[in-house]
């Protein structure tokens, strides 16, 4: 692994560990109904939304909480749906870009509105700029704000004590929205225009390049789009090429911001967990853990990339792996890229999936198959990791016969039941569509590739869609097979994950007594449970998945080292 590679990988970690503190704690000033530095500026305004809302600011339970959550979801995915079919009809489309088919734009309004971005097209050539602003732009704000509104609620269950009630999820999606999603994309547009990020209505340019061809250099308002893309674990790029387009990401610069953004509010969370819960040294944990799930998967990445395509180095052309990298950054930087990606819930990438090393593309396939908790999606991962530190707990007191406790709530078989209801459907979500797209004629019909690369392709598609990803392995096509197919699997992985993670904080929130720390409690603050939720995390994942995993990419790594 080159010294540039652990170089890339300190630098981003240092920053964010310094970043983490303090934005969790505005995070939690903002939750709690606190004052912050914006709120002289925003109060009026969110006054004036809630007017016009008429939101209520009464508490909701885990069920009143949940259905907010899926009335948002409806009301995206209808809005968005409309927009792309009539795009042709509306202003705003100077490359006048026709409606997207039926299919592809319910696919896409799922994709959007679950924090996908899952695109069976490339924006460039089918998005007209208002369909990007207007529609996909709007939903990349609320998904967002859904899955940090969730994950609030959560933890507000942990905190609380003889409680019926979660907070109320209108309040919180709007808060989400106005004090940190708008001013930190406001921040991130600026910084990503001076890195040379398109920020225009202009039409593209039609240019001859240096071979004589003519070439369209696509514009728009790309910095404002690329911004909330990252910072709310979407991914879905203005252009096909996403983070490895020059226009998106055209600096070393803008390309270690990219890479930051992605991390920073999932990592954020875990202070603001800590702080609201009143012991911080949980949330630095929780932290620990995903980061060391985090540098494990980027040095592996890394380290398949750089040794390069046995079969090309038995031609007598040795080094790294360069297919489908871009030539600015290389393929050092593909696999930090890749890691943090599918590690955040994002799905951006400045290289082509297809196009890895075998060992990289289990990383990505690994990093989604712990559903997602190495910093995973907004609110989502953090979310996600406290299922696995409740197993954790559950399983830890069934082996050493301590009591199984998590800050000081009692977890008993019906809370193992929720959690283990949202890690199965995410499961199914993947497996069983992936089993029927393998053997049917429809689902073999887009393969781009054969064999055991065929087949991760497939893998890959259903993992990524259920995570809500939306990074893809790019041989894989689309059909009307796979449209449907994914949009199930991204609404069963994000909301039936949802609802059953809402039904255990319920349970959890409901609890009538905070159990006290004793000499029989299993304590949750030490290195010991770290490693613990380190082992459930890769152990749950390992025995759901490997087995696909077996006759994808390490069989396909198997026939390489062969060379």
């Amino acid at each position: 692994m080159p010294a540039l590679s652990w170089i890339n990988l300190l630098a981003v970690l240092g920053v964010l560990l310094l970043l983490t503190k303090p934005l969790g704690g505005y995070i939690e000033r903002v939750f709690g109904g606190q004052r912050t530095l914006l709120s002289p500026l925003l109060e009026p305004v969110e006054r004036v939304v809630y007017r016009l809302c008429r939101v209520s600011s009464a508490e909701m339970s885990w069920s009143g909480y949940a259905l907010g959550a899926l009335a948002v979801g409806a009301a995206s995915v209808s809005a968005l749906y409309v927009i792309l079919r009539v795009q042709q009809w509306l202003p705003l489309n100077p490359q006048h870009f026709t409606n997207l088919a039926p299919d592809v734009a319910f696919n896409t309004a799922i994709s959007f509105a679950t924090t996908t971005n899952w695109q069976v097209y490339s924006g460039e050539n089918a998005l007209s700029y208002l369909s990007q602003m207007a529609g996909i732009v709007p939903q990349m704000f609320v998904a967002s704000a859904v899955g940090l509104a969730l994950g609030i609620a959560f933890i507000r269950a942990l905190a609380r004590s003889e409680s019926g009630t979660l907070g109320n999820f209108w309040v919180d999606l709007i808060r989400g929205m106005l004090y940190l999603m708008l001013p930190l994309s406001v921040i991130g547009t600026l910084l990503y225009a001076s890195q040379g990020v398109p920020q225009n209505f202009h039409a593209y340019a039609d240019v001859l390049n240096a071979e004589g061809f003519k070439q369209a250099i696509t514009g728009g308002p790309m910095a404002s789009e690329t911004i909330i893309e990252l910072l709310g674990g979407n991914g879905g790029g203005f252009v096909g090429a996403n983070a490895a387009s020059p226009n998106e990401n055209p600096t070393a610069l803008c390309n270690f911001l990219e890479l930051l953004t992605m991390l920073l509010i999932p990592a954020a969370l875990t202070n603001t967990f800590g702080r609201m819960v009143k012991d911080v040294r949980q949330g630095w944990l929780l932290f620990a853990a995903m980061a060391v799930l985090l540098v494990g998967g980027a040095v592996v990445g890394q380290i398949a990339e750089s040794h390069g395509n046995p079969a090309i180095a038995a031609l007598g052309v040795h080094g790294p792996n360069w297919e489908g990298k871009e030539a600015r950054f290389g393929p050092d930087s593909a696999g930090l890229s890749v890691a943090v990606a599918t590690a955040t819930g994002n799905g951006a990438a400045n290289a082509t999936y297809d196009s890895l090393m075998p060992l990289a593309d289990l990383v990505a396939l690994a990093n989604m198959q712990t559903s997602e908790v190495i910093f995973g999606g907004v609110g989502s991962g953090l979310y996600g990791m406290l299922i696995y530190a409740i197993l954790t707990v559950f399983i830890a007191g069934l082996m050493v016969g301590r009591t199984p406790e998590y800050l000081g709530k009692k977890i008993a078989r019906r809370e193992v039941q929720f959690a283990m209801l949202a890690v199965l459907a995410f499961a199914l979500a993947v497996l069983v569509p992936a089993a029927i797209a393998s053997v049917s004629r429809d689902g073999r019909a887009v393969l781009g590739n054969g064999g055991p690369h065929g087949f991760s392709e497939i893998v890959y598609a259903f993992t990524s869609t259920a995570a809500n990803n939306g990074s893809a392995m790019a041989g894989l096509g689309s059909n009307l097979f796979y449209n449907l197919m994914t949009a199930g699997a991204m609404f069963v992985g994000r909301f039936a994950v949802a609802i059953a993670t809402m039904a255990l904080a319920g349970s959890l929130a409901a609890q009538s007594k905070s159990v006290r720390l004793s000499r029989g409690t299993f304590r949750t603050d030490t290195v010991m449970f770290g490693a613990l939720l380190l082992g459930v995390v890769v152990i749950v994942g390992a025995l759901t998945f490997l087995p696909a995993d077996l006759l994808g990419p390490i069989v396909e790594q198997a026939i390489n080292a062969r060379h």
